[in-house]
């Protein structure tokens, strides 16, 4: 799937497609350089689960959590945003408990996850953000 857009305001559509084209799964890859556009969508999709607390890149924390009530149970749900930019070793990313936030069954954000794919659920999703003329962006999922 392919969607172009044309603002920021605009993300909050490409989060609602990405749920549903995502169906159960829960783990999410974002690709893009630096200003695509990933935190910028980590959080019109937040926004969008009813996340009330201020979504913010987690380049130097490495890991954000936040809250929100399932729509489907009601119930206290996690979101899990990773920034794994720093990170030069596989063994950085195992040390933060990478693994368990993998298979666990919250839902998880992480942007520059290629230092980490080879652990990827077969089942992630990969969100590729590109930059085109005019602050445009081009977001692919697959």
């Amino acid at each position: 799937m392919e969607i172009t857009v044309k603002s920021p305001q605009e993300m909050t559509q490409v989060a609602e497609s990405l749920l549903e084209y995502a169906g159960e799964r829960k783990k999410f890859f974002l690709y893009g350089e630096i200003g695509a556009g990933k935190t910028t969508f980590t959080k019109a999709l937040c926004a969008l689960l009813g996340v009330e607390d201020n979504v913010t890149s987690p380049t130097y924390s490495l890991i954000n959590e936040y809250e929100y009530n399932s729509s489907k149970t009601g119930d206290l749900a996690l979101i899990y945003h990773l920034d794994l930019y720093r990170l030069e070793h596989l063994q950085e990313a195992m040390d933060i408990g990478i693994e368990d936030i993998l298979y666990d069954n919250h839902l998880c954000l992480i942007e520059w996850p290629e230092l980490i794919e080879t652990l990827a659920p077969h089942n992630v999703v990969k969100i590729n953000i590109e930059i085109l003329d005019n602050s445009s962006r081009k977001v692919i999922f697959l």
